[in-house]
């Protein structure tokens, strides 16, 4: 399956490297754009979570490392739940599992 990372930039300006292991992601998130936090983690959730059963479906197990990805996105999202303003914005896309 075609893996691939996605950098983003939290709303205190630190950025990190996201992995997906599958290129559905971009179908729900946009390099250039910035969302809602909230909105950024069900955007992930699903596309994570689309990607994992794609992996179970060609492997016959989730994916680990997608499901591990939702977590840190979701724990880190909890940092700016006071800020209902704050924004995540999507970097950029990169091919491959790095």
């Amino acid at each position: 399956m075609p893996e691939m990372r996605f950098r983003i930039r939290w709303p205190d300006g630190t950025e990190a490297l996201c992995y997906s292991p599958s290129l559905v992601i971009r179908d729900h998130l946009d390099p250039g754009r910035d969302y809602p936090v909230a909105e950024f983690v069900e955007r992930s959730r699903i596309a994570l979570g689309i990607a994992s059963e794609r992996v179970r479906a060609r492997y016959g197990m989730a994916c680990s490392r997608a499901l591990s990805q939702i977590d840190r996105i979701e724990h880190r999202a909890r940092d700016f739940a006071t800020r209902p303003d704050s924004r995540v914005t999507v970097l950029s896309f990169h091919d491959g599992g790095g």
